[in-house]
């Protein structure tokens, strides 16, 4: 296993071809400049690392993260230019992690508000706790979310649900997070990191990481063209994925009535 390198602000750990990441900024994990900075440097790494297939990214402790370092507003950007730099670096780093050509799954392990679900929208699964809040809180301080999540939101959920957590800063949690697509599961908080482990697992152990690579590919593609242009990409990469030899392996296995066994090539 190649060694991933040690931060300031986050936890890594790695089983089974699945990197675990960690947001570890006590109390309340906020995502601050230097956390903002750190996973984009800590994505990168764990892209370009070849024995990882899969990333879990979840909070140290009782919180996923509660949003950005408000102190950070007042002394780090205090006037338009700053705050907009700090802005396009957060969605840079988010926009990272939704290109992603590696499955990335947020294990929200508690309270997810502002950048902390901006942050959970960029990745490709959501697994919640039943007691977490979600939300986009900004208007309370007279801004908007700038994180991507005046964007993200609505894509994820839709228009009036988005705007009605946005302009009256209503949170949602459980059944009602799940109802409205913001997340695909909700499960006890005691379950929360065990059920990410389970698809990560799946997706690095069962799945040959080149059709999941090139179905990331392909849905990403698809959501920011139009409906022909995504169908031409989906054919080709589909075709392209003959020319493998873990098509080849995963057909013969069907066939032969058993479990694949790719080699992710």
């Amino acid at each position: 296993m190649k060694e991933i390198k040690e931060f300031n602000k986050l936890k890594t750990d790695f089983k089974k071809g699945v990197a675990y990441v960690y947001i570890n900024n006590p109390p309340a994990n906020a995502l601050n400049a230097e956390m903002v900075m750190e996973l984009s440097d800590c994505i990168e790494e764990l892209n370009n690392n070849p024995d990882v297939n899969t990333i879990v990214v979840t909070g140290e402790g009782k919180f996923f993260a509660a949003g950005a370092d408000i102190n950070e507003f007042k002394t780090e950007f205090g006037n338009k230019d700053k705050g907009t730099n700090m802005a396009n670096k957060a969605q840079a780093t988010f926009d990272k992690i939704e290109n992603l050509e590696k499955p990335v799954i947020a294990a929200i392990n508690g309270a997810c508000l502002g950048g902390g679900l901006e942050l959970a929208m960029s990745c490709d699964l959501r697994i919640a706790s039943d007691d977490a809040p979600l939300g986009q809180p900004e208007l309370n301080l007279g801004l908007i979310p700038g994180f991507g999540g005046t964007q993200r939101l609505p894509r994820l959920t839709n228009k009036p649900k988005a705007l009605e957590m946005i302009l009256l800063g209503k949170n949602v949690k459980g059944e009602e997070a799940e109802s409205i697509g913001l997340v695909n599961k909700v499960v006890a908080k005691d379950e929360v990191l065990s059920h990410a482990m389970e698809w990560a697992e799946t997706l690095s152990v069962q799945k040959s990481s080149v059709s999941v690579k090139a179905a990331l590919k392909s849905v990403n593609y698809g959501t920011k063209n139009s409906l022909q242009e995504g169908l031409a990409y989906e054919a080709k990469l589909f075709g392209n994925l003959f020319d493998t030899a873990d098509m080849q392996e995963g057909v013969n296995a069907f066939v032969e009535k058993r479990s694949p066994s790719f080699e992710n090539e």
